[in-house]
């Protein structure tokens, strides 16, 4: 495997939604050189559209991470029972294949 791959694999989705981002913006100043300004325009709205959602879905990432926080600070032994019971399960599940 390569670099590039194990570095697309251990990103974060938000990551990944930079990475994508950056990529439109240079596929949009490419078309831009030889497009038309109604395409440019589209183009451009998308990409705003697109950075609105990474913005919130970094939002929901932030509260979900700060929920969790603060459910385990709460209840360590319930945290720790509910990560025991998802990890036998994983194993069970594992172990059948």
């Amino acid at each position: 495997m390569c670099a590039m791959s194990e570095t697309q694999e251990n990103a974060g989705p938000a990551e990944e939604l930079r990475r994508l981002l950056d990529d439109a913006e240079a596929l949009l100043r490419a078309a831009t050189r030889a497009g038309t300004a109604e395409a440019r325009d589209r183009a451009q709205a998308t990409l705003e559209e697109l950075r609105t959602r990474l913005g919130a879905l970094e939002d929901q990432v932030r509260a979900g991470a700060r929920d969790v926080d603060s459910y385990v600070r709460e209840n360590p032994w319930q945290a720790v029972a509910i990560a025991a019971g998802i990890a036998l399960l994983a194993g069970l599940i594992m172990g059948r294949r």
